[in-house]
């Protein structure tokens, strides 16, 4: 939020600063040529842009099914999602740390690292209930045996008496038990801490360790998801209605963006947490899950980044819309204008995340694989396809609103410029014709 604050801050004001300072210095050392202000109006109905958004607008309901159909398709994967917390598979095979790790895991009985860890707050040796419930603990599924200030509990009965070892279970405040699992295997251990959690206890118990980790904190991701989706959503449609006066375009942009994170989000299941083509990006351990906060993450900078064109984009087709006469033509002026803009910052910020990959950690791999491929997505098949289908078959409900919405927009709406816009040419005349 800093960094795009200031950027935004410099743009406004050191880099109007520097341009007045450099004048006409700043064409120099250009390598291709100035366009001659004739040609302008001819190039604008030429480019590329402009002949894709004629091209689809002539067959939206096709190109439509088609481009939704393929995003679904390689989202689908998605639905298998696993999220789980990262452990020492995450790092690279070099490294010396998972290499312990894997030894211990493999040659010694890592039972114990696994531990469900249950505080039992005021709770003191002498409570009458605390064997009671060691013992209940030891009788749950895939337990080994439970530790605690009293003794070691095995299958409901106490194995061994208390000893000078078991004093490392008695707290300041309190009491400490340690749920151990019959099993080393990790995936295990979040089902022995939801056992733990479910037994009745006569007491107040905390439960913790790694497994509970992993679950507290892809809980506290999953339930605040809730309102960062709603914060992003009213900003969305609240700036998205200043900058266009519809108020079904703020609705059509949200849904272009999610369409945009399915590939994003099917690609990281399909390769992280699958193992399909994995080898392709280095040193990777498939862990059938991915991180929990691969998606959040993601979400929030890809959504963000999508959300950058879906501004860009309606201002300018705005720009394009209000002129008398330009109907659904606006579409392909607005593309044209701002899509070679809008591709090199695509590539460009693209180009930055794929340095991710070369990272020894499988998670941030993940971000140099998602990040390109939603900036990619939103930038062609989004904008390039899907965009003008949508606003071709809205034609011009797509700038419906209200009319007390219509007065609001008016008096606080947000505009490229302030002066009147020059006359268009006839939408009549091709290349519009047969499209509007």
């Amino acid at each position: 939020m800093v960094t795009a604050l200031l950027s935004a801050l410099g743009a406004l004001t050191v880099l109007p600063a520097l341009l007045l300072t450099l004048g006409p210095r700043v064409e120099k050392g250009r390598l291709f040529g100035k366009r001659r202000d004739a040609r302008a109006g001819r190039e604008i109905e030429n480019g590329f842009w402009h002949r894709l958004a004629i091209f689809v607008m002539r067959r939206p309901v096709p190109v439509a099914t088609v481009v939704v159909a393929l995003l679904l398709l390689l989202g689908a994967p998605f639905l298998g999602v696993k999220v789980g917390m990262p452990d020492e598979r995450s790092m690279p095979g070099s490294s010396e740390a998972r290499q312990v790790a894997t030894i211990i895991r493999t040659e010694f009985d890592s039972a114990e690292q696994n531990a469900a860890q249950v505080v039992l707050p005021d709770v003191t040796e002498s409570d009458k209930d605390l064997p009671g419930y060691a013992a209940a603990l030891s009788k749950l599924p895939g337990v080994a045996r439970v530790d605690g200030p009293t003794g070691s509990y095995v299958k409901g009965v106490q194995a061994v008496a208390r000893t000078a070892a078991h004093g490392r279970f008695v707290l300041d405040d309190g009491s400490c038990l340690s749920v151990v699992p019959a099993s080393g295997d990790p995936d295990a251990a979040p089902q022995l801490v939801h056992d733990v959690r479910a037994q009745d206890a006569p007491f107040k118990a905390l439960v913790g360790g790694m497994a509970a980790d992993s679950i507290d904190a892809t809980d506290t991701l999953v339930d605040r998801l809730p309102y960062a989706l709603g914060a992003v959503i009213a900003a969305v449609l609240v700036l998205l209605f200043l900058l266009t006066g519809s108020v079904v375009l703020p609705f059509l942009a949200l849904v272009l963006s999610a369409l945009s994170l399915t590939v994003t989000f099917g690609a990281l299941v399909w390769i992280f947490q699958d193992g399909h083509l994995v080898s392709l990006f280095g040193d990777v351990t498939v862990t059938d899950s991915i991180a929990s906060t691969i998606p959040a993450v993601l979400f929030a900078l890809s959504f963000g980044l999508a959300m950058d064109y879906q501004v860009f984009m309606p201002a300018r087709i705005r720009g394009e819309y209000v002129r008398p006469g330009s109907g659904t033509a606006a579409v392909a002026q607005g593309l044209e204008r701002v899509g070679r803009m809008v591709t090199a910052a695509a590539v460009l910020i693209s180009i930055v995340f794929l340095g991710f990959i070369v990272s020894g950690i499988s998670y941030v791999k993940a971000y140099g694989i998602g990040l390109p491929l939603a900036v990619l997505m939103d930038a062609t098949l989004i904008r390039g396809a899907l965009l003008p289908a949508l606003m071709r078959l809205g034609g011009k409900a797509t700038w419906w609103a209200p009319g007390f919405l219509r007065r609001l927009h008016a008096r606080f709406g947000l505009h490229e410029s302030s002066q009147a816009p020059a006359a268009p040419r006839s939408p009549d005349s091709p290349p519009y014709a047969g499209v509007l």
